[in-house]
């Protein structure tokens, strides 16, 4: 790669970042361009470093990468620069544990300098409705934006017929994602073969705003569905942002305390 072509400005969004040395950080970012990238951030934890007020998750930014360190195996990335591309961060609040969680999918689910272009862009629409939308409305991006993380990491069965047979889905019954033997029908926590239609119908024009009203109902199917092929596919238990929420609710439910917002 050429030092022109390392330097030519990405679209990114920081997914998280973690200590390196006294003074420097790596981040993990999300690009339009080339997909999950750690870089080297240095000097960024002093006080009066440019990058200090810049890498703060769900913002976009403009990043500049400079070549990856020879003995790293171009897995981690000089950072050069980074600006601020404009709006304020919509995700705060009650919403920021909805906004981690999909960092926490991004970073599990996807490899390293891998693009995605339609997920990223997902990922920047999703996060407006986190923060502004009702929680209906936040609950349903959060599906969409598993069905596209599902989609684009190959793990998504078509959701218009049953897998096994290639049965064409009827509306009226219901039917179960399972993560080996992709979409049968009936089981726990069944969704309707008209919930799966519509979905389907939608991922197959990127239409993420049809996704999302797709997936209001049955809100609880969908997560349960959605869930599980999840934990199946990134190999893992519990993620860690649904760990600490489930343990911040269950602190909320001592005397005195105040509740926080239900788990999305």
């Amino acid at each position: 790669m050429s030092r022109r072509a390392a330097a030519a400005p990405l679209q990114a969004f920081v997914l998280h970042q973690y200590d390196w040395s006294e003074t420097s950080l790596i981040v993990e970012l999300f690009t339009r361009e080339r997909g999950r990238v750690a870089v080297v951030a240095k000097g960024a934890k002093r006080p009066y470093s440019q990058l200090r007020p810049v890498l703060l998750p769900f913002q976009r930014l403009w990043v500049q990468l400079g070549k990856a360190p020879a003995d790293e195996a171009a897995e981690i990335h000089l950072l050069r620069t980074a600006e601020w591309a404009g709006g304020a961060p919509v995700v705060g609040g009650g919403a920021l544990f909805s906004g981690f969680y999909a960092n926490e999918l991004l970073l599990k689910g996807l490899a390293r300098q891998d693009p995605h272009e339609a997920l990223f862009d997902a990922y920047a629409a999703t996060l407006p409705v986190l923060g502004l939308g009702t929680d209906a409305e936040a609950a349903a991006a959060l599906r969409a934006f598993e069905l596209r993380l599902l989609q684009a990491a190959g793990w998504l069965p078509e959701l218009d017929c049953v897998t096994l047979t290639r049965a064409a889905l009827l509306p009226e019954r219901r039917y179960t994602l399972h993560a080996e033997t992709g979409v049968v029908e009936g089981g726990a926590d069944a969704l309707t073969g008209a919930a799966l239609l519509a979905a389907q119908q939608a991922l197959q024009h990127d239409d993420l705003p049809a996704v999302q009203i797709a997936c209001r109902a049955p809100a609880a199917a969908w997560r349960a569905q959605l869930r599980g092929l999840l934990q199946y596919h990134l190999g893992t238990g519990e993620l860690r942002t649904r760990r600490v929420m489930r343990e911040l609710q269950r602190l909320s439910e001592l005397p005195g305390d105040m509740p926080t917002e239900p788990l999305r």
